[in-house]
């Protein structure tokens, strides 16, 4: 399960490359603690890495609570501190994204700073699997 506030960007894009990088080796789930709707950005951004996302839903941790999740990935700060206890072993990991819902600027500064955010997630994505899931 991949946890940020609003299940609309760094969730999404973090559940995209980890389904990507995992393959048939793990269930790939992503829910925010509030739902705000798939980023048309990261949409748009993780098609440029050939990753399509656009049909993703965002949806919110509520409708997870029956699943005995095994790792549970807080993607922002704000999803850590508030994330509702989950019953069960799940081994808990974070790491605080930059949201690039927030970039301003130009319409070009925006996007890269969903291509730098995304990068950011890849890459952890991709050492995420590599150290956990073996199998």
């Amino acid at each position: 399960m991949v946890l940020c506030t609003g299940n609309s960007c760094r969730s999404q894009i973090a559940e995209g490359y980890l389904r990507h990088f995992s393959g048939n080796r793990a269930k790939i789930y992503s829910a925010g603690i509030e739902t705000h709707g798939v980023n048309a950005k990261a949409i748009q951004v993780m098609m440029q890495d050939g990753i399509d996302i656009s049909k993703h839903t965002s949806n919110n941790l509520d409708e997870y609570r029956d699943i005995d999740f095994d790792m549970i990935i807080t993607v922002c700060d704000h999803a850590k501190e508030n994330c509702p206890y989950f019953p069960g072993n799940a081994t808990r990991f974070h790491s605080n994204f930059p949201d690039p819902a927030k970039a301003t600027g130009t319409e070009e500064e925006i996007m890269n700073k969903f291509i730098e955010v995304r990068g950011l997630i890849k890459e952890y994505c991709l050492n995420f699997v590599n150290e956990n899931l073996k199998n």
